[in-house]
């Protein structure tokens, strides 16, 4: 069964007008077409989005709008979480205003708390709200693991800590954490490569960053597993792979925008320090959609 959430979660990108300003009606435009080409719910301001890069009050214009967009907040989650907590209830309390589902807590960065940091950061907020929120592992960019016996604690201790995006890609680990939550904290692959098999120890989903492209192509995969079909599951993931790897051969969101823009899907640029596709890189990100069956110009 899919989670709480859906099975594919969208990390949506941020569209910028050419200036490098917020494009909220893009955001808007995009929002919907994901949500017709199978995504389940939206993930907004993540890292997907630029979101070290957007203003709180950018923040909060782009939730209010994806929630506008999406007809309510049920199926749009929030990023809130920074290396500040205070900093974090302040957008936990603009993402409510604007009217999200639920909240994605991404590990602190750059000041790398430790496990009881972690336990005292994600308490404060999610004692602070009413919505459901997900835990953010991600060690790669944050130089800080959540442990599992953290997320254990802090699901036991919260009703509202209900899941964790694994970017961790330790399927020991997401087997201890299925085991000792009962399989009740539900665990989303946060990369498209690990889907199988985070899916083969308990997962449920993805957050994925793909599904801008092949968003259907991902339901499938999920919905095969679930019917004991793995062979076809299996099947999906080999094929997908170059595109899954290959969105990430340099940093994201860079070969994203630069698929979206050669879909005609809502994009632009990206903001300092990221930079937009060099010329031999969008050649690249070509090849990556012709493989999967996508023709320049159509979109997904």
């Amino acid at each position: 069964m899919p989670g709480r959430f859906g099975r594919v979660l969208t990390a949506m990108a941020t569209p910028f007008h050419p200036d490098g300003s917020l494009d909220v009606a893009g955001a808007q435009r995009l929002a919907r077409h994901l949500l017709d080409h199978g995504t389940d719910t939206l993930v907004v301001a993540g890292t997907t989005g630029e979101s070290p890069t957007l203003t709180a009050e950018e923040k909060s214009s782009l939730w209010a709008a994806v929630v506008e967009a999406a007809g309510g907040g049920a199926r749009v989650m929030a990023g809130t979480s920074t290396y500040s907590t205070a900093e974090s209830l302040e957008l936990t309390r603009l993402a409510e205003k604007a009217g999200v589902g639920s909240l994605l807590l991404v590990t602190p960065y750059y000041n790398k708390p430790p496990q009881t940091g972690l336990l005292a950061h994600f308490s404060a907020i999610a004692g602070a709200t009413d919505l459901p929120c997900l835990l953010y592992n991600i060690p790669g960019r944050t130089a800080c693991t959540i442990e599992v016996a953290t997320m254990v604690r802090l699901f036991e201790a919260h009703d509202n800590l209900v899941g964790v995006k694994d970017a961790v890609g330790d399927m020991a680990a997401a087997t201890r954490l299925y085991r000792q939550t009962g399989g009740a904290m539900e665990q989303y692959s946060g990369d498209d490569k690990n889907l199988l098999p985070l899916l083969a120890v308990g997962g449920v989903g993805v957050i994925s960053v793909a599904s801008h492209l092949v968003g259907p192509a991902l339901q499938e995969l999920v919905v095969a597993f679930e019917r004991g079909e793995v062979r076809a599951a299996l099947d999906l993931h080999v094929r997908h792979l170059a595109l899954f790897e290959g969105l990430f051969a340099t940093s994201n969101p860079i070969l994203l925008k630069a698929a979206m823009n050669l879909l005609g899907l809502p994009a632009g640029p990206l903001r300092p320090p990221l930079v937009d596709a060099t010329a031999e890189q969008v050649d690249f990100v070509r090849g990556l959609l012709a493989d999967v069956g996508l023709a320049e110009g159509a979109r997904a």
